[in-house]
């Protein structure tokens, strides 16, 4: 069984105290029982001053078709397809305080979003959630027109990006690096608290992103807890990496998939867009 003492001595052999972490988390990883599952991570690193962020994506739940006059070309859709990408064609706007998340997180991010305390995002589709001494200002960096604004907190704060027996394909701030290096956001669709559907960014393909690993791998601290391997690694020092790299071989992003759309028009430089996204903000939402 792992229990809290020894998460407690990989965080200390990580030197996590006291630091913002970004964890994307892999409970089966473990290889055993953990005592206290998903809880038992977080309270392990908010005991020791942490503030914890996660993705909370609602994709599925609040994701609505494309109407004919947003549709940008080079955007990684299939626009014959109606609904794009499964999307709910009735989806009502999106709120903080919904308590939905996309399943496929795993059970760590809906956990924390279902935590009293917790501070969520308030992109429709891409939301981030925090909970910790840092969550509200973290969040706070983030709207439907900025989907990576806390990422970019993150790595402000000197914050941390903690894989837990998950690959860097989890890991969602290369899609920060992405747009570093000069590609545009996807635009998807999704309903403002008026009823309203407005564009929103969102990011690419993920499956290409342990292609990076021979450049990201140097610049992580290891240690395994049980069977599952932790690797931690600096926010910023990521970002600049993994910018330079793709800035340098566009197509080291790419996943297996040769006719990938997503991929495809990424590297093209993204959406060719249609001018400022524009939600309205109220504070209800």
């Amino acid at each position: 069984m792992i229990t809290e003492e020894h998460l407690a001595a990989a965080l200390a052999g990580l030197h996590l105290s006291r630091r913002t972490v970004m964890l994307h988390t892999s409970l089966r990883s473990f290889g055993t029982v953990l005592d206290g599952g998903a809880d038992a991570i977080l309270d392990t690193l908010l005991d020791r001053g942490c503030t914890v962020m996660v993705p909370a994506f609602t994709e599925p739940q609040f994701a609505v078709a494309a109407p004919t006059d947003m549709r940008p070309a080079r955007n990684g859709v299939d626009y014959a397809a109606v609904p794009v990408d499964g999307a709910v064609l009735e989806a009502g706007p999106y709120r903080v305080d919904c308590g939905l998340i996309n399943p496929a997180l795993g059970l760590l991010p809906a956990v924390l979003v279902g935590r009293p305390d917790a501070v969520r995002g308030r992109h429709p589709l891409n939301s981030f959630a925090a909970i910790g001494p840092e969550a509200a200002e973290i969040i706070g960096a983030q709207s439907p027109e900025d989907v990576y604004g806390p990422i970019r907190e993150l790595a402000d704060r000197d914050g941390v990006i903690l894989l837990v027996g998950v690959g860097l394909d989890r890991m969602t701030a290369l899609h920060l690096a992405e747009q570093r290096s000069g590609r545009r956001m996807f635009r998807r669709w999704a309903r403002d608290i008026d009823g309203a559907v407005r564009m929103v960014e969102v990011g690419s393909c993920s499956a290409g992103f342990p292609k990076l690993e021979p450049i990201l791998s140097p610049l992580a601290q290891d240690i395994m807890v049980g069977a599952s391997r932790w690797r931690a690694f600096t926010a910023r020092q990521i970002l600049a990496a993994a910018t330079a790299a793709i800035v340098a071989q566009p197509d080291i992003t790419h996943c297996p998939d040769a006719e990938c759309p997503l991929c495809r028009d990424a590297i093209a430089g993204g959406p060719i867009t249609m001018g400022r996204i524009a939600w309205r903000d109220d504070g209800r939402r």
